[in-house]
């Protein structure tokens, strides 16, 4: 099989190109936020309804707790995010975001929705259902084989 035809290469190629493109787009619109910084206010804004603590952001972006602290006090210096203490536990402090960070957040949805509608040019409606159907079905492949630990690729070669 050629690597061009394989599903890893082609996923891997097509999520570079995509980043590379919002990357572009982003420095041209003068949008100040890194992608890391624009997925954890994302976070934060989905869930402002309830108290959001740094385990939560941990554990949402598989990250460990050091990585995590470094991003969220490049955050907090840069005006993006709060934190505040619990009432209930000194030791906790809830993040919350900055007008800023709001104003930030509001321009990369825009900014998403529209880039989302540019790579959507040209594909059906039918075509975009079987290629999410694809996806879960690729992604639904990869969580069995790590609850079963199913896939060994020693024994691909000796089959």
């Amino acid at each position: 099989m050629e690597r061009e035809e394989t599903i890893g290469f082609c996923v891997r190629t097509l999520s570079v190109a995509i980043k590379r493109a919002v990357e572009a787009s982003k420095a041209r619109s003068g949008f100040s936020c890194t992608g890391t910084h624009g997925w954890v206010i994302g976070y934060l804004y989905d869930n402002r309804h309830r108290d959001v603590f740094q385990r939560d952001i941990e554990k949402q972006f598989s990250v460990r707790r050091p990585t995590m602290t470094e991003i969220l006090k490049l955050m907090e210096k840069n005006g993006l995010l709060v934190r505040e203490r619990d009432k209930n536990d000194a030791r906790l402090k809830k993040i919350k975001l900055t007008p800023l960070a709001l104003s930030i957040h509001e321009r990369h949805e825009k900014h998403i929705e529209s880039f989302e509608t540019f790579l959507r040019e040209g594909i059906s409606d039918d075509e975009m259902k079987s290629f999410f159907a694809v996806l879960e079905k690729l992604n639904s492949n990869i969580e069995r084989a790590e609850k079963e630990h199913s896939y060994n690729p020693e024994e691909d070669e000796n089959a």
